[in-house]
């Protein structure tokens, strides 16, 4: 039932304000219940000191949430987030980040996720999400 890369990124595409676009998220893996994007490094995303913003590390978060939800249920559906919670475990600097949302429970109406974002080639992730979402179609 998960969707196909092309689907996911269709799905990336159209549903999408232009700023989370301008991330330039790649999707790279989907499966049944979860989805793996690629955040690509970019200057224009790094803070004072030259790490990655919170912001948009939350923000890629939460677009591979919905992902993984859509991969869950074989189809976009509208759908909001309700809690996002994130720790940051490490900087980040001049490399890509995986990051990979596993479903962990889908209902009629909620979708609960975690989500593990990691340097490209590291072992140890340098921040953990999870998130609640409401479904609502």
């Amino acid at each position: 039932m998960a969707l196909t890369l092309a689907e996911a990124e269709k799905v990336l595409a159209d549903n999408f304000a232009p700023w989370v676009l301008d991330l330039g998220l790649a999707v790279e893996e989907t499966g049944e219940r979860h989805a793996v994007l690629r955040l690509p490094w970019s200057g224009r995303l790094a803070r004072d000191g030259g790490g990655i913003s919170g912001q948009a590390l939350m923000a890629a978060a939460d677009t591979a949430t919905v992902i993984a939800v859509a991969c869950a249920r074989g189809a976009y559906g509208p759908m909001t987030t309700v809690q996002q919670s994130t720790t940051f475990q490490r900087p980040l600097s001049g490399t890509d980040v995986l990051v990979d949302a596993r479903v962990t429970k889908l209902g009629r109406r909620m979708a609960f996720a975690e989500i593990t974002l990691t340097a490209e080639g590291a072992e140890e992730p340098a921040a953990r999400a999870s998130t609640v979402y409401a479904l609502l179609g």
